[in-house]
């Protein structure tokens, strides 16, 4: 049984706890970079975290997993994994933070603080430490620092402000999601039918379906969900119009037509029905509830040689571009044991290209984790953007921060990707 991280728990008092001079408390937060061997190492190539709160202040923190592109001068400093994190959001809060690696025990493996700094948007936004430890140890399995999963634990703690002025959230998203199936503010009607079964006397009597109402708004639909909202006519009119759903069970509907609404899946939620929830986010285009139900069951899926093609025929038909890049990871990392045991005549020929590709990827992984522990190796050979080699979450990022369409395969995403690049230099040029 692999072992977890501990989780980081808020503390909570029973009485009066003793005062503190200062008032504050710490705050913690544990993240967690899932698959670090196989994250992009290319000098200057950083994976950032999703955003989190502290001190009422939106903040970041990035790996770069084979060092800073800027330390150039620094040859060592390009095997070396560095941390920074930086303040996302706008105005000014004075702040040193606390940045822990645990081992896979949850024990410190590497300890780094920052000064007291006064972080400002519009000057200083970032604190890094370039030589937090060789990538070479980090992925040396005597020392324990990965999970047996592969995961890197990273620590964050600050000191919160006890007296820090409160400041409500935008109240817009708490709006939708009391919108949500409200009878009363609705225009449009779902009626999601049950599938059919059979009656308690078991003499093989089929009942009728059933169906559930799930009431939504044309305007929503529109903005957030346009295909769910093309299922009713725009010249139909009246006080509410309705539009049947067969091919979604209702618990699965209800899921994805609460996530349009602003609302979320319980994880344990998309772990069961995972598959269930891609299918119905893909074919209704809710791409982001797709790709948050594929990244929960890869992370709850062993890939073995009996159901690789069976997951990789799965990504393939429904568009999973990043499940289909682990399988193929997969294959190319048990090439031996998958010729011996695979039977590939399903393999799909649009495939091909991507397999080539987890091949040189792995590698070139292989070569880059060999001189990475010469000293003074200088690996960096993409300065530039190479999307040939990319992993599917930093091109889904780059598309994501250009406002593009994140949902598509690898070559559609490159693709996507160019096209904005050559546009850009065109407009460039015309100026």
């Amino acid at each position: 049984m692999p072992l977890l991280h501990p989780r980081i728990h808020t503390t909570i008092d029973v009485g009066n706890p003793p005062s503190s001079p200062d008032e504050s408390r710490y705050k913690s937060i544990q993240i967690h970079f899932h698959g670090f061997a196989y994250l992009p190492h290319a000098r200057g190539r950083g994976i950032i975290s999703p955003r989190f709160s502290m001190n009422g202040h939106q903040w970041e923190l990035g790996v770069y997993p084979g060092g800073e592109l800027h330390a150039r001068h620094t040859p060592r400093s390009s095997t070396y994994l560095a941390i920074y994190i930086r303040l996302c959001s706008q105005g000014s809060v004075t702040a040193s933070f606390d940045v822990k690696l645990l081992n896979k025990f949850g024990d410190l493996a590497c300890r780094m603080r920052s000064p007291a700094i006064n972080w400002r948007s519009d000057m200083i936004t970032e604190w890094s430490w370039p030589q937090v430890m060789r990538r070479s140890k980090v992925l040396d399995e005597n020392r324990y620092i990965l999970d047996d999963d592969g995961t890197l634990a990273i620590v964050v703690s600050t000191k919160e402000d006890a007296t820090a002025a409160f400041v409500p959230k935008n109240p817009l998203t708490k709006m939708m999601k009391g919108m949500f199936n409200d009878e009363t503010t609705a225009d449009v009607c779902f009626e999601v039918c049950s599938a059919e079964g059979k009656d308690d006397d078991d003499d093989g009597t089929k009942r009728a379906k059933t169906s559930t109402s799930f009431y939504a708004h044309r305007s929503i639909l529109r903005g957030c969900a346009p295909m769910l909202a093309a299922l009713f006519d725009v010249e139909d009119t009246g006080p509410m119009i309705s539009a049947q759903i067969s091919d979604v069970k209702p618990d699965i509907f209800q899921y994805m037509l609460g996530y349009v609404y602003g609302g979320s899946v319980p994880k344990e939620e998309l772990m069961t029905h995972a598959k269930d929830i891609i299918n119905a986010a893909d074919k209704y285009s809710i791409v982001n509830l797709k790709l948050e139900a594929e990244a929960v069951y890869l992370n709850s899926t062993i890939f073995t040689v009996d159901n690789a093609m069976d997951n990789l025929l799965y990504a393939d038909a429904k568009n999973c571009a990043l499940l289909k890049e682990t399988v193929l990871d997969f294959l190319a990392e048990n090439s031996t044991e998958a010729i011996n045991n695979i039977s590939f005549a399903d393999f799909p020929g649009s495939v091909v290209k991507d397999l080539m590709i987890a091949f040189d990827r792995s590698k070139k992984r292989i070569i880059q984790d060999h001189c990475s522990d010469s000293e003074g190796e200088d690996n960096d050979d993409d300065d530039g953007e190479d999307y040939s080699l990319m992993r599917v979450s930093e091109l889904r990022r780059k598309l994501d921060g250009k406002g593009l369409d994140v949902d598509g395969s690898r070559e559609a995403m490159i693709e996507a990707l160019k096209n904005s690049t050559a546009l850009s230099y065109a407009h460039d040029a015309t100026d």
